[in-house]
């Protein structure tokens, strides 16, 4: 923590315009869970005046990284890069006051590797399909370890043959090729999401672009917003070298590809900051800046195309989440919301709050489960309000946080640990699907007439 750090904090004028964007002050109402008083405590401590002490890492390790005091604030503070650069020193010397270090390891020793969650999943649909899930519900087991029970509850639905399933590596455009783009596959979204990936892959087809996939690693996401920011560096370098391969081949020049298209939020908003994260590495400081210059959000993609693919009615009522890191972390808002009013027969709903966290910021649902199911049923309350047929939503993350709480209901309650176990009583009538608006894009191009609240399952 030098001088730069020292910098960025005092850009602070304590205004008091990020309280009420942010989540966790809306939560606890204290100032020192806001971004300006994490502010005052981090100077505090890069300046000498006060230790990182457990009180300091507590309010600071808390904040959910959603950046909407980033867009909330009048003087520009780079609330991102501060929160970014101070984490590490967190990480490094809060894990066993903190006493997750061990729960923290079992997440980043599986989350970021596509294999190791395939594997995972083949165990979740044992766990499902076997009675399994009925008899740790009912032992208790998940309110004695609220952070296990956060996990369980916010398991994907998958099949052996989704989880296992991949796209090919080339997938040429339908009709006169007018890009050449590479596709982000994620992790979560490979393995979990692969019929987003599969909606992606369609929609740029049909709009002119040759799509390459190349075999590819983590991009080192949930380590950066998680104070990794060594293993974010290794992820980096891998996923650089892994594109680089792939205009190689196509061109023998590296140079290839028109753009990297990302269709997570959270991936996307780190893929655009390689530049910076290794601005200090001479022998990929020049090549992450030019990786991150061509990293695009699908939806900001697709808008600067002029459609060709003709879009048919898809009558519904669709809820726009906008997730954190694509509207607070990429400035990408319009766009989402342009492609959806392009589809003839659809309404979009302005939830109240359409920008405030969902509560599930990376991890955070994960190792704080308390207070991201308070943001979660907030989320689904100002949600169920507009009465919509879908909800659609641009990151995995928060697409399993608020299908989590909608199906729950407004009358359950899965109690302080957040275990999951309300999923089994007051459940609404009828779910309402929350899917990433690529997926509707698609079923219109597609000309699926499905019943709304059916569209992906």
């Amino acid at each position: 923590m030098g001088a730069n750090l020292n910098d960025l904090t005092s850009d602070c004028v304590h205004c008091g315009f990020c309280l009420p964007a942010c989540p966790t002050y809306a939560l606890s109402g204290d100032e020192n869970d806001s971004p300006r008083g994490r502010i005052h405590l981090m100077r505090q401590v890069i300046t000498g005046q006060a230790d990182l002490d457990t009180a300091v890492a507590e309010h600071v390790d808390s904040c959910l990284g959603c950046l909407s005091c980033v867009s909330a604030c009048p003087s520009g503070v780079q609330y991102d890069r501060i929160i970014e650069e101070f984490r590490p020193q967190i990480e490094q010397t809060y894990a066993e006051p903190r006493g997750d270090r061990l729960f923290r390891r079992l997440v980043f020793a599986l989350f970021p590797h596509p294999l190791r969650l395939r594997i995972a999943a083949l165990g979740a649909v044992a766990y499902r399909r076997t009675g399994g899930a009925a008899l740790v519900r009912s032992s208790g087991l998940l309110r004695r370890f609220p952070r296990l029970g956060a996990m369980e509850a916010l398991m994907p639905p998958t099949t052996v043959r989704k989880a296992w399933r991949s796209q090919p590596a080339h997938n040429p455009a339908r009709g006169e090729r007018r890009r050449t783009v590479g596709l982000i596959a994620g992790c979560v979204q490979r393995v979990f999401f692969g019929d987003v990936n599969a909606a992606t892959v369609r929609v740029l087809q049909a709009e002119g672009c040759d799509v390459e996939i190349p075999a590819q690693g983590c991009c080192g996401a949930l380590s950066l917003h998680a104070g990794r920011e060594d293993e974010a560096k290794r992820y980096a370098r891998r996923m650089i070298d892994a594109f680089e391969r792939a205009g190689e081949d196509r061109d023998g020049g590296g140079n290839a590809l028109d753009a990297i298209v990302v269709n997570v939020a959270g991936c996307g908003s780190t893929l655009k900051e390689y530049g910076t994260l290794l601005a200090d590495d001479p022998a990929y400081a020049e090549r992450a800046a030019a990786f991150a210059a061509r990293v695009r959000d699908v939806s900001e993609v697709l808008t600067d195309l002029e459609p060709v693919a003709e879009r048919h009615p898809v009558p519904a009522r669709v809820a726009y989440h906008d997730a954190c890191h694509l509207a607070h972390g990429q400035g990408v808002r319009a766009q989402p919301r342009a492609l959806l009013a392009g589809v003839p027969d659809l309404k979009i709903l302005e939830p109240a709050e359409a920008a405030f966290c969902c509560g599930s910021a990376g991890i955070h649902n994960l190792v704080r489960p308390a207070a991201a199911e308070q943001l979660g049923r907030r989320k689904a309350e100002r949600i169920r309000a507009t009465d919509p047929d879908l909800v659609a939503t641009g990151n995995p993350g928060c697409l399993l946080q608020i299908q989590r709480y909608l199906d729950e209901g407004p009358e359950s309650s899965a109690g302080p640990e957040g275990s999951g176990a309300a999923q089994a009583a007051g459940s609404p009538k009828e779910s309402v699907p929350v899917v990433h608006p690529i997926e509707i894009i698609d079923a219109s191009i597609r000309g699926l007439r499905l019943n709304p609240r059916r569209i992906r399952r």
